[in-house]
């Protein structure tokens, strides 16, 4: 059943996230529905803000008033998150929660996808997907933070730099 777990958009009044997603830990562990809800998510970006004083980094929501939650979705734990003090309701249309895509999850970065590369920089690769597919290139620099991959691409006779994510090409077999 843990399998069936999706991402869920949950809409809280401007301010209560983090008490929504307090709630939402402490009726998991109290209710022990550790297995239909996993996790709890407020997406954070690290931003430097110039105030009087200098550069100050702070940590600032990227979505204020929405909490992510990967769970089953059952009636029980529908009516369990959408009774916590503070949240309005699922985004969605009615009713009906709808899930995150897995596109959405990804450019969220909400989860950490582990990307095995099996090349490493000078090595000769396929790209495997996107405009450029199926062009030949060689590895120029690999970011594995960003999860991308910087690959020069012969191009009309010209070397052309591409940037592209770790998953999208792969080693050429020699």
């Amino acid at each position: 059943m843990a399998d069936n777990a999706k991402w869920y958009v949950v809409h809280t009044y401007s301010g209560y996230e983090n008490t929504v997603a307090a709630s939402i830990e402490k009726a998991v562990e109290n209710r022990g529905l550790r297995d239909l809800i996993q996790e709890v998510s407020i997406p954070l970006e690290t931003v430097t803000e110039i105030t009087d004083n200098g550069p100050k980094t702070v940590e600032r929501k990227v979505f204020p008033g929405y909490v992510l939650v990967k769970m089953v979705m059952t009636d029980d734990t529908w009516h369990l998150v959408r009774n916590i003090r503070g949240a309005t309701g699922f985004v969605g249309s009615g009713n009906k929660a709808i899930p995150l895509t897995d596109e959405e999850i990804a450019a969220l970065g909400v989860e950490k996808r582990e990307v095995v590369v099996g090349y490493q920089v000078g090595d000769n690769v396929k790209i495997t997907d996107g405009a450029l597919e199926s062009f030949l290139g060689t590895v120029e620099e690999i970011d594995l933070d960003r999860s991308k991959v910087r690959v020069v691409v012969s191009m009309f006779g010209r070397e052309t730099p591409v940037e592209l994510e770790l998953d999208q090409v792969e080693p050429v077999q020699d």
